[in-house]
């Protein structure tokens, strides 16, 4: 797929000489790319744009050359690539998801500002994979509130496995950022000067708007330790609760294992085995005792 940006808009181009061209855009599959390279090698080098795993730009002698490793929002742990050229005047994407066309489809149907140029397409380009980044931020960040609220109602049923979840996923985001704000700044560097000295701010906003989005994602990174934190705490007290309890009643039954083994005895000459009520009485005798522990217990506050 080819367009170009003519009079301020950016429009489809039927023919294929995207070489020749000035503010041109071209979208390769992999293999497209490779049939390109094999008949029109003169000027770029091949690289290899498989295995992307993180966002990048090298900058080479006539070119610069980057890759995107994009996390897919709602689908954890699932990523999508492509890599790009820049030259002057002209952009390059070689793509088999289909992602790239999808954004720039969605930069055409949005209005284009006076004096549309390259660089302001690859500014909202870019700005395309981030732009609705701060309501899944707030998504995440509600969660974890609920998981939290969910922790002091007494429900922590899984909450291990999904504070792990929430919290590659949070990790995810935050090396995502990073590397985007690196590429912002090696943009906005311009070290090739291939882009105009007014236009290249927009670089620099993008730099900005992806750093604050890394903070962001720090901040829920500290907000998911400290719920996790807040989970441990609640472990803790639950542990105190059963240990005081057990505390309890084996203070409740240290007299009746006493008396229990007073008169397992069975000595001759106890009178209690030879009264009537004996047996009676020392009921009556242990139920007193663990009225009187319970009293204790409850006066003194250990439950």
């Amino acid at each position: 797929m080819f367009y170009r940006i003519s009079n301020d808009t950016m429009e489809v181009e039927a023919t294929q000489k995207w070489e020749q061209w000035e503010d041109g855009v071209a979208v390769f599959t992999s293999q497209e790319w490779e049939k390109e390279m094999d008949i029109k090698a003169s000027y770029l080098l091949n690289q290899r744009e498989d295995n992307i795993h993180f966002c990048k730009l090298e900058i080479h002698g006539n070119y610069l050359f980057g890759t995107l490793h994009i996390p897919m929002k709602e689908q954890h742990e699932k990523n999508l690539g492509f890599a790009f050229y820049i030259l002057e005047k002209r952009l390059i994407f070689i793509d088999d998801s289909e992602i790239v066309k999808k954004s720039i489809d969605k930069i055409m149907v949005s209005k284009q500002r006076k004096g549309y140029t390259l660089e302001r397409f690859l500014y909202d380009f870019l700005l395309s994979f981030i732009d609705e980044d701060l309501l899944y931020l707030a998504a995440l960040e509600k969660e974890i509130t609920n998981m939290e609220e969910s922790i002091i109602n007494g429900n922590v049923h899984k909450f291990n496995y999904r504070m792990l979840h929430l919290k590659k996923e949070i990790s995810r985001l935050h090396r995502y950022y990073s590397q985007l704000t690196n590429l912002g700044e090696n943009l906005y560097e311009n070290e090739m000067d291939f882009f105009g000295k007014e236009d290249v701010t927009h670089f620099r906003v993008f730099s900005e708007r992806a750093a604050r989005l890394q903070a962001e994602t720090q901040v829920l990174r500290e907000y998911a330790m400290q719920v996790q934190d807040v989970y441990q705490s609640e472990i803790g007290i639950r542990q105190n609760n059963v240990m005081k309890v057990l505390t309890i009643v084996t203070t409740i039954f240290l007299p009746l294992t006493l008396i229990a083994g007073w008169y397992g005895m069975n000595f001759v000459y106890m009178p209690e085995l030879q009264w009537r009520y004996g047996y009676p009485f020392v009921i009556l005798i242990s139920i007193i005792i663990v009225i009187i522990s319970l009293w204790i217990s409850k006066r003194k506050k250990f439950w």
